[in-house]
């Protein structure tokens, strides 16, 4: 009885895994009839299930299936024994089978990337060739509910947006599919013992260097036990609410970005300045954002910062301005048009902003408390935040150095030199003031004030670097945080 019981219930879970892997497939249209399918296949338990299924489920839509395995050389003997045990998985199972290796740290340093995304673009450079090689349409991938759930968090301490929070899409480009992206991990590893399907460990998923396991491993669990027993399950519900809704807002949007798109070939495209400054701050990003997937082909190492300094060039900056941003970005503003483009050489290595301008114009941006260089001015500029107490020691240099109320400020910061029509409010005098007349009432000769930095806080002067404070970000008795700024000679 017990072992009827027992086949009864591994039936049921078997079925219920097939029933709900082949509802996502026809969800999500992944694939037609007679598609030819490449399945990533790293050894490891989630890769394992997807191969097992996809077979189980490949008579009802005359799949023809082949296995993919990358040797990432990154474990020595463990991804030579991953290699090993994918090859012998795919003898068994009579499947096309297809490797190849990469060293991934020689790659890695070669195109200064992180350890993550060296081996990602080494992986799908990997499947779209093999893909494309051997005629197979679609890539099936192993990712699941849980791994959804960890970008999410991922992404929400990063401080993403709404795209970041509508986590790893079900398809992407028609070509990439992931079958289990339903499932639990719990569902797999039941499917796994069902079946009694071997499989590899990676030990480097241990590993609590890597930011990913550490949310893995101790903050999902936290938040669990001490919030939300079902917070995998509610981090889905959102990223499907919010992928739905970025889909309806892209479609809101491509009109727009067609108006606003004045030239477009491979790898740049330029935007009329006009169109673009005239939506709302909210459509103002997302159009520099899909202008720079248009130019890079994805949004990889491109933050918030990044595209507020687009937008800060595109609304503030000099008219004939420069912006290098991270994988050879570079935005170039001519008068009324923003060029967005990928170069093909390297450009200086700064995850700062800065824009230039022949004419002698520059704006740098500080997305947080650090230093930065202003070339221009051959000068240094420091920022960090201080107790309270500290205030005193340096009061006597207030020429150097300027103390800010930090909760009257808001980053990034813009370091720019003067414009026509620059005014503010100096320290200790009522109301506002021409930046010009200040220079000339001070004696501050044009080429200095070509030169002078000045820094401004959503769009507001607070400092004439070196000459006076404004009164809109300055400390008084409630001030609790501070926000110290120090010039230095460079």
């Amino acid at each position: 009885m017990k072992q009827k019981n027992n086949d009864f219930r591994n039936s049921h879970i078997e079925k219920k895994i097939l029933r709900a892997v082949d509802h996502t497939l026809r969800s999500y249209r992944m694939v037609q009839k007679g598609d030819a399918v490449l399945v990533a296949v790293s050894g490891g338990a989630d890769s394992v299930a997807l191969v097992h299924i996809l077979l189980e489920l490949a008579p009802k839509y005359s799949l023809r299936l082949a296995i993919a395995h990358l040797n990432h050389c990154l474990r020595e003997k463990e991804s030579d024994r991953d290699e090993a045990f994918v090859t012998d998985l795919a003898k068994k199972l009579d499947l096309p089978f297809y490797s190849d290796r990469e060293d991934v740290p020689r790659f890695q340093k070669r195109h200064r990337l992180s350890l993550e995304d060296a081996a990602r673009q080494v992986r799908y450079r990997f499947y779209d060739s093999i893909a494309a090689k051997y005629g197979c349409g679609k890539i099936a991938l192993g990712h699941h509910g849980d791994d959804n759930a960890e970008l999410v968090l991922m992404n929400l301490l990063r401080g993403s947006g709404p795209l970041g929070l509508s986590g790893i899409p079900p398809v992407r480009d028609n070509k990439i599919v992931r079958p289990l992206i339903h499932l639990r991990r719990s569902d797999i590893m039941d499917y796994l013992a069902v079946k009694k399907l071997n499989y590899v460990t990676d030990s480097s998923n241990r590993d609590l260097k890597f930011h990913r396991n550490k949310i893995r491993a101790r903050l999902i669990p936290h938040l669990k036990s001490g919030y939300n027993p079902k917070l995998i399950d509610s981090l889905n519900r959102l990223t499907a609410i919010v992928g739905a809704e970025e889909a309806w807002i892209e479609d809101l949007i491509q009109p727009i970005f067609e108006k606003t798109v004045v030239f477009k070939e491979k790898n740049k495209l330029e935007l009329s300045i006009a169109e673009l400054i005239q939506q709302p701050i909210a459509v103002r990003r997302r159009l520099i954002r899909k202008a720079i997937l248009w130019a890079k082909g994805n949004l990889r190492r491109m933050t918030f910062a990044h595209v507020e300094s687009a937008c800060q060039l595109a609304q503030i900056g000099p008219a004939y301005g420069l912006l290098d941003l991270p994988d050879r970005i570079r935005i170039r503003r001519h008068n009324n048009v923003l060029s967005i483009s990928r170069e093909d050489l390297n450009l200086r290595s700064s995850d700062r902003a800065s824009f230039l301008s022949p004419t002698g114009d520059y704006a740098y941006q500080l997305s947080e408390p650090g230093k930065i260089f202003i070339e221009e001015a051959g000068v240094q500029i420091s920022f960090s935040e201080i107790p309270k107490a500290q205030l005193s020691d340096s009061a006597a240099l207030e020429h150097q150095i300027a103390f800010f109320d930090m909760d009257r400020i808001r980053f990034p910061l813009i370091i720019r030199n003067f414009r026509r029509g620059d005014r503010f409010s100096p320290l200790g005098l009522g109301g506002s003031q021409k930046l010009k007349k200040f220079f000339i009432d001070h004696k501050i000769s044009r080429r200095e004030r070509a030169k002078c930095p000045i820094v401004l806080s959503q769009n507001r002067i607070i400092w004439v670097v070196g000459h006076r404070l404004s009164n809109c970000a300055k400390l008084d008795p409630q001030t609790r945080r501070v926000l110290k700024a120090e010039l230095l000679l460079a």
